[in-house]
């Protein structure tokens, strides 16, 4: 692996609603507006992956699917239990070592997502003076064996300032 986009899903019902359990919480309609605005700018951003792999949470394959559809890269989704909303930090590491792709774009949840960045770029968790916002985004180089190098990070704002 040379490049890896971390990508935290948008914006999803809010904790607590009766009616929905945790793992089925959808994204809102304002998630779904916003995640495809983000989306767009990544694609005027010229982001190109080999393989986008989602959390199979309604919310994060929901985020994942959108933009997969804006990048036409519907055909290279697929969904991984690695990347569930419980995972640390250290199993998805673990994880990728085992990933083959060249430019591989994962999208899932925090604090797991945060606190890989971190234990990626500086060799533990919470390492990192930041928290990816929702829709936020952290490219990557190098390879999760040794640590990589943190290339850029884009709030979901930034991205969506660029969409066409």
């Amino acid at each position: 692996m040379n490049q890896l986009y971390v990508l935290r899903h948008g914006i999803a019902v809010p904790h607590g609603d009766p009616d929905i359990t945790d793992d089925e919480r959808p994204l809102t309609p304002k998630g779904e507006k916003r995640v495809k605005q983000v989306a767009r700018g990544l694609r005027r951003f010229k982001v190109e992956v080999d393989r986008i792999v989602t959390s199979p949470l309604p919310r994060a394959r929901r985020t994942a699917e959108i933009v997969a559809d804006v990048l036409e890269l519907t055909d290279y989704l697929e969904s991984a239990e690695e990347l569930r909303g419980d995972a640390s930090a250290k199993s998805i590491q673990q994880w990728l070592k085992t990933r083959t792709e060249d430019r591989l774009m994962i999208v899932g949840h925090n604090p797991s997502l945060s606190d890989l960045i971190g234990l990626l770029i500086a060799a533990g968790p919470k390492a990192a003076p930041f928290e990816l916002d929702k829709a936020g985004i952290a490219a990557l180089s190098g390879t999760p064996e040794a640590p990589m190098r943190l290339d850029w990070l884009a709030p979901a704002r930034m991205l969506r300032k660029l969409d066409d």
